[in-house]
């Protein structure tokens, strides 16, 4: 059946009409359906339109988009039709009015910042967050007046004293990278809202599949595209998601600075979409299984993953995420001689700091993701020399437990 057959004749174009079936759709469907417009060339899967720039019938035309009077294309490190329908699939994922997409995860959060914060204001953020994300605030960002206190995840009252009347941000990521702590979004909510902070939530871990920030009351959600939205660790990129008041702010600066996500990569990411439920949940079944095997080994001292029952935030994932995810980290009996060991053994899994892969990885984190933060950070965010992080892939879980055994066995 061709789309023009589909239609109703009520007036509406076809896009129209599916914009309009859409808005009562399961997630499902929006991640394989949200945000297409269709060219006159009818494709039926998403087009790439590799373009700079991009023709205007007349010089009055040209004036009003460069204005913003008339809505369109004008160049595409800030309007490209590709990129577009990935922001408007995964804003129809998360339940967010507008997203912003970028060049990689950090870029994300470097464009949030840049665009709502200057010189004097002060961010509280999570001592567990993404290494990168810890040397971002108080590295670079602090060399323009932006202040940030760290604080533990999980510890109401030091988010609470944290807050200062400069306080513009609170920031965290939940699950945490790499010992799956949970911070809990409604509380945080509450009290964003009580001091006139904005609530910040890194989502890359959980995804919308497994996870929707904004139903707790988030402002705004981070996603590094990079990890489980493609899911087969192709391309880079990132995306904010938003009120359009602040997603407004956030693609000013973009539009500035060109931060940029490319056409390519994001319709690598509309396809990681399509199937982006069904892998979250393979994800987190192969991570439960093996997490439970771990903790029946001898050479294991320690498994963090909140699909565990005796995981501190075991009962509160369980009020925000459908599943526990494909994330989980572990302690051997010993130090780092003996983590290097057990990854050193494997020769299935993918040594390599990425995450959200069909391909199982496994990580040092002490000498690799957050191999920059100091002696002090390390053991304030738990990242000890004896710490193993594991993104449990598709693999056939008896496969990756086997490749594990080959080093646990020798420890």
């Amino acid at each position: 059946m061709s789309e023009s057959s589909n239609s109703s004749g009520g007036g509406l174009s076809p896009g129209d009409e599916l914009r309009v079936a859409l808005e009562n759709a399961s997630l499902d469907t929006l991640a394989v359906r949200a945000g297409q417009r269709r060219s006159p060339e009818g494709e039926h899967s998403e087009a790439i339109y590799t373009t700079s720039s991009y023709v205007f019938a007349n010089a009055a035309e040209a004036a009003a988009r460069f204005s913003g009077e008339l809505a369109g294309n004008v160049y595409s490190r800030y309007t490209n039709p590709t990129v577009r329908n990935f922001e408007e699939r995964i804003a129809a994922l998360e339940g967010a009015e507008q997203a912003v997409a970028t060049s990689s995860g950090m870029a994300a959060i470097l464009s949030t910042c840049l665009a709502l914060l200057k010189s004097g204001d002060h961010v509280v953020c999570s001592r567990d967050v993404f290494g990168t994300t810890t040397v971002l605030l108080n590295k670079f960002l602090a060399k323009f007046g932006v202040s940030s206190s760290m604080v533990p995840l999980s510890d109401l009252s030091a988010w609470k004293a944290a807050i200062r009347p400069e306080t513009k941000l609170l920031f965290l990521e939940t699950p945490s990278n790499p010992l799956c702590e949970v911070g809990d979004l409604t509380a945080l909510s509450t009290l964003a809202k009580e001091t006139n902070t904005l609530l910040v939530v890194d989502n890359c871990l959980c995804t919308p599949a497994l996870q929707r920030p904004f139903e707790f009351g988030a402002d705004i959600v981070i996603h590094s595209a990079t990890k489980y939205l493609d899911g087969q660790g192709r391309c880079l990129g990132g995306v904010a998601l938003g009120r359009a008041e602040l997603m407004d702010e956030v693609l000013g600066f973009v539009r500035s600075a060109g931060p940029t996500m490319s056409p390519f990569n994001a319709w690598v990411f509309l396809k990681g979409l399509e199937t982006l439920r069904l892998r979250m949940d393979a994800h987190s079944a192969n991570a439960m299984e093996l997490a439970l095997w771990l903790n029946e080994q001898a050479a294991v001292e320690k498994v963090f993953y909140a699909g565990l029952e005796d995981h501190v935030g075991h009962a509160l994932a369980k009020q925000q995420q459908r599943a526990f995810g494909g994330v989980l980290s572990f302690r051997v009996k010993g130090d780092r001689e003996q983590a290097w060991h057990v990854i050193d053994k494997t020769r299935i899994l993918s040594l390599t700091a990425n995450l959200g892969d069909a391909k199982t990885t496994i990580v040092h984190p002490a000498t690799t993701t957050h191999g920059r933060l100091n002696a002090q950070e390390k053991v304030d965010g738990g990242i000890s020399e004896n710490l193993i992080r594991v993104a449990v892939g598709l693999e056939a879980i008896d496969d990756i437990k086997a490749d594990l055994q080959r080093g646990l066995d020798t420890v």
